[in-house]
């Protein structure tokens, strides 16, 4: 028969065990309410889209009941849909600040990378570097023959996004000066613009440096190659800031996948991987205006 001593002890125990489990079921509880669940749409930029899409591949097999559809369309379109409440993820190459009739006051920037961008040609040009000057006259339709930038005698095919693409804003800010571009073919997607420019004689476009391949030829500008060095410290111009802005603040999975983009699987694999740059890898920083500091 259990003493007075022995039967306090007997009792503390099943008490302790009792209050694990208890604590083992609120555990699980919370786990379970926790799970994240839903749907996302992100809408936009196709230079961000190559990662975005790989990033989201990776949450989705993490989370299960998160459901990840990722869009192009171009900057334009994942801004106005953002704001639209049609997204929940609007990509964008430019600051929200740069596009007319965009409240940028209602979003929220989260910014993911850096993408540079390069003037690219049909492979079988003689080309390699171009001045700005040439790249401006080659665009602006005053050049209209490779011979007259040290080529051969072969028409020049302009191959240019359209207007709502972000990659578009930047080339022509950064590499053309802000200069109008000649009338050309236009394209709604960077993958597309890298099919025309191999399946085209002559053809000049631009693409994100996660684009290239051996289909095209990534030319120099002022003797500068389009790289992650260059672009790091200043001395290649055409780059922009890679965006996912949200309406507000994000809640639920939204906000989880946006920081799950920030965290090292994806700043040190996927990034560098696919072409970007990690932003803490910048040495320099570039504003809405295009200050650089």
């Amino acid at each position: 028969m259990l003493n007075k001593s022995k039967l306090v002890a007997v009792v503390l125990c099943l008490g302790a065990l009792l209050a694990v489990a208890g604590c083992g079921e609120n555990d699980a509880k919370a786990t379970a309410e926790n799970k994240l669940s839903g749907n996302i749409t992100a809408v936009g930029s196709t230079a961000l889209q190559p990662l975005v899409e790989q990033a989201a591949n990776q949450f989705m097999g993490g989370n299960p009941d998160v459901r990840i559809v990722v869009q192009g369309g171009g900057s334009g379109t994942g801004l106005t849909q953002v704001v639209q409440g049609a997204a929940n993820i609007g990509n964008s190459d430019i600051f929200a600040d740069e596009k007319n009739g965009i409240d940028a006051a209602q979003l929220v920037d989260h910014q993911i990378c850096v993408a540079g961008m390069a003037a690219v040609i049909n492979p079988n040009l003689n080309i390699d570097n171009l001045t700005k000057q040439q790249l401006v006259d080659v665009f602006s339709g005053k050049v209209t023959n490779w011979k007259e930038v040290g080529g051969q005698d072969q028409k020049i095919v302009l191959v240019n996004r359209t207007k709502s693409s972000g990659t578009r804003a930047t080339f022509k800010k950064y590499a053309l000066g802000g200069v109008e571009e000649a009338t050309g073919l236009e394209e709604d997607a960077s993958g597309n613009v890298r099919k025309i420019v191999k399946e085209t004689p002559g053809a000049i476009g631009y693409l994100a440096l996660a684009y290239l391949n051996s289909d095209v030829k990534a030319i120099k500008l002022d003797g500068v190659e389009p790289n992650k060095e260059n672009i790091a410290i200043g001395k290649y111009p055409v780059w922009a800031y890679e965006h996912c802005y949200t309406l507000g603040n994000p809640t639920g999975a939204t906000d989880a996948f946006l920081n799950y983009l920030l965290t090292d699987d994806v700043q040190k694999t996927l990034v560098p991987q696919l072409g970007y740059i990690p932003v803490t890898e910048m040495q320099i920083t570039r504003d809405a205006a295009g200050n650089v500091k």
